[in-house]
């Protein structure tokens, strides 16, 4: 009885931690979890091995929807993004709040635009700036009635180098290209004027200038999005990561299962 005791009094330990705004708590809170799973199955075996085994599980836990949903999935080699006309942005949360700092940014909205995505539908809202020589996609995304949004600004170098910087919650699914060049902030960072300012840091540390940055053309930056997908996709078939289909679509090959489940550990440890 006092080992039950015990390790309910870890558990209720670590939901406190978790509980916890501070980031450091939250992961701390995270790994006493893993320490009452591992001791639960450790005291129910008298097995150290099995209480390392109980505490590895959760690692291995993104296998079920890797190998059911994922492997299944199929997805198109081409995409093609539709016109927007009109969005209701309050399904989704902090939109309205972005959209306002955006435009008081100097910001100029251009258009809407969405495509669906290994099942997520995405509405991108695209501004950009001129002064700044950067461009800014808003992406509203839902999936089985889950809505988040994040914020992406991108920059081009004249020798056609793309440099990004995006409070995306997630790690990439797709491998990027050598010419796209990430700088991944936490998602907390959810304001767009700290976002931009994270930006320009970012292209400071590559020692840019703004002649050294493409003025962006607000006519073509749909068609750019598109062919930035195909050239990743193509990219990640070189490398193993997916393979063409007998229907003209993908999926992800055994390499790419694992280059996935990867991504998952890296989030896991990243968001806990």
């Amino acid at each position: 009885m006092k080992e039950i005791y015990t390790i309910l009094a870890i558990v209720i330990f670590a939901y406190a931690l978790r509980s916890c705004k501070t980031t450091i708590l939250r992961k701390l809170g995270a790994l006493v979890m893993l320490i009452a799973s591992g001791l639960c199955f450790y005291l129910l075996t008298d097995s150290i091995w099995w209480g390392l085994a109980a505490a590895a599980t959760w690692f291995f836990l993104p296998w079920v929807e890797l190998l059911t949903r994922i492997r299944k999935m199929r997805m198109p080699l081409e995409n093609k993004l539709e016109q927007r006309f009109s969005t209701n942005v309050t399904d989704f949360p902090d939109a309205q709040k972005h959209i306002r700092l955006l435009e008081q940014a100097s910001f100029e909205h251009i258009r809407n635009c969405s495509w669906n995505l290994g099942g997520m539908e995405q509405l991108y809202q695209l501004y950009w700036n001129a002064e700044t020589r950067s461009v800014v996609s808003l992406c509203l995304c839902e999936q089985s009635n889950i809505t988040f949004s994040y914020l992406t600004i991108t920059s081009r170098d004249i020798c056609d180098g793309i440099w990004r910087t995006t409070n995306f919650p997630f790690s990439p699914t797709l491998k990027p290209t050598p010419s796209v060049h990430w700088n991944q902030i936490n998602c907390v960072h959810d304001n767009p004027l700290k976002l931009i300012e994270h930006h320009h840091q970012f292209l400071s540390r590559q020692g840019f200038i703004a002649d050294d940055l493409s003025i962006p053309d607000p006519d073509i930056l749909e068609s750019e999005i598109e062919h930035e997908l195909r050239r990743q996709i193509d990219h990640n078939l070189q490398k193993g990561i997916i393979q063409l289909t007998d229907d003209g679509n993908f999926r992800y090959t055994a390499r790419g299962l694992l280059y996935l489940w990867r991504q998952f550990i890296r989030d896991m440890i990243r968001l806990c």
